[in-house]
């Protein structure tokens, strides 16, 4: 008998979020913008997190949304759940229903959040199955070409390869500032190859989007799909039957 029922959700603090995330997430990496983090709970033991905050350019993604009255929402009106990361002792559909409790708990504690923005990562993890599972709504299937692997398998945004970007990274690996052709022609590293997909989830149902609401089908006709980091054959899945499938956390 599935136990999904028994999983306790509730808010945790940043050391013990970020510290999961880091041992679970397939990146390694947390977002340092995180401010609010969910701990998933089974027999009192600590097997998932759901982290949110802020998006990195805010400028970009508030007008995505609007209200009913057609104004752009408040500045703190929404927040990005940026990284999800689950062990696998958990039951099966575990994840979507760790979402849905928390958006709840996020509804009832925090009245001025009206919408949730996500990304999947069809680059190295997958499509948005979880997402798609748990209410959320298509509105981008970006090609995503700056991805970059090091020969050592580190990877990062090319965005950082530049001292602006990020000093820390571009000291370690482009210490001479070379541009990022240069560093591609040189061999230090190579593109992988996929896609972004954006998800949002309005909270609030008198808001709306300001761009189109993409349907599930988009994703293999752009061939975008992916599971678990496993790249899916355009017609080898059901991209609205695949909404049902967990076990993918980006």
């Amino acid at each position: 008998m599935s136990r999904v029922k028994d999983i306790r959700v509730k808010v945790i603090d940043s050391k013990t979020g970020n510290g999961f995330v880091k041992q679970q997430h397939y990146s390694g990496k947390v977002v340092q913008n995180s401010s609010l983090h969910f701990g998933a709970f089974l027999d009192g033991i600590l097997h998932g997190v759901m982290s949110f905050g802020s998006p990195l350019d805010k400028r970009k993604v508030l007008p995505l949304v609007i209200t009913r009255e057609g104004k752009i929402c408040e500045w703190n009106a929404m927040l990005e759940l940026n990284r999800m990361a689950f062990d696998h002792v958990l039951p099966r559909n575990s994840e979507s229903r760790c979402i849905s409790i928390a958006i709840k708990l996020i509804k009832k504690s925090a009245k001025h959040i009206k919408w949730l923005l996500s990304f999947a990562d069809g680059c190295q993890c997958g499509d948005g199955a979880i997402y798609r599972a748990s209410g959320f709504l298509l509105t981008a299937v970006k090609e995503n070409n700056r991805l970059i692997r090091f020969n050592d398998g580190y990877i990062t945004h090319g965005i950082n390869l530049c001292h602006r970007g990020s000093p820390k990274i571009s000291k370690l690996y482009n210490p001479k500032n070379l541009t990022e052709s240069a560093l591609y022609k040189a061999g230090a590293f190579v593109y992988i190859k996929g896609y972004q997909l954006r998800y949002i989830y309005l909270i609030d149902k008198t808001c709306r989007l300001t761009v189109a609401e993409l349907p599930f089908s988009k994703i293999a006709e752009r061939g975008a799909g992916m599971y678990l980091g496993e790249k899916i054959e355009r017609g080898s899945r059901n991209s609205t039957a695949s909404s049902s499938l967990e076990g993918e956390v980006c």
